[in-house]
């Protein structure tokens, strides 16, 4: 994994990170269950402040995207190929980023208003596809590691056979 790559992923955690607790916030969910009232993190019970936040990790998820695409379809498409996770999570963050900008749509002034069903049917969508993500990469990170462990075990296994057969 190159510096590039590690700086990408880096940004890319950071980001969801911010996005999931900015976009729970938007919730009233921090001061009902008075997790706002933890020392350092007051302003999640601050609307305007985590609605801007998540505005903005918004936006540099939409530009790492962009970023993404743009790296893969270049020069260095040769190097990776696609893989069926590349291509789930793809969908997922599409479709975050495709709900997320019809409610920004929606909430700009002289917008012809939703109807309640929409506005519903695109929180939602906008909820399951976070959750989805959330889930999906939470599985894969058990997966692999569970997967390098028992590499790491097996290949312990054959080195110990072969040094047997050596002596």
């Amino acid at each position: 994994m190159t510096l590039n790559d590690r700086i990408t992923k880096f940004l890319y955690i950071i980001t969801l990170t911010f996005l999931t607790l900015t976009g729970f916030a938007q919730m009233p969910i921090f001061k009902r269950y008075r997790i706002a009232d933890i020392p350092g993190l007051g302003w999640l019970a601050e609307f305007y402040v985590t609605h801007s936040m998540h505005y903005i990790f918004a936006i540099l998820l939409i530009g790492l995207a962009f970023y993404v695409c743009v790296d893969y379809f270049s020069d260095r498409k040769k190097e990776k190929r696609p893989t069926s996770q590349m291509y789930a999570k793809a969908v997922m963050i599409s479709g975050l980023i495709i709900t997320g900008a019809l409610l920004v749509f929606k909430n700009l002034p002289g917008t012809p208003p939703y109807s309640p069903l929409i506005v519903s049917m695109l929180n939602l969508l906008h909820l399951t596809f976070c959750m989805l993500l959330l889930f999906y990469s939470l599985i894969i990170l058990i997966i692999k590691k569970y997967l390098v462990q028992k590499t790491i075990n097996d290949s312990d296994l054959l080195s110990e056979k072969k040094s047997y057969f050596q002596e």
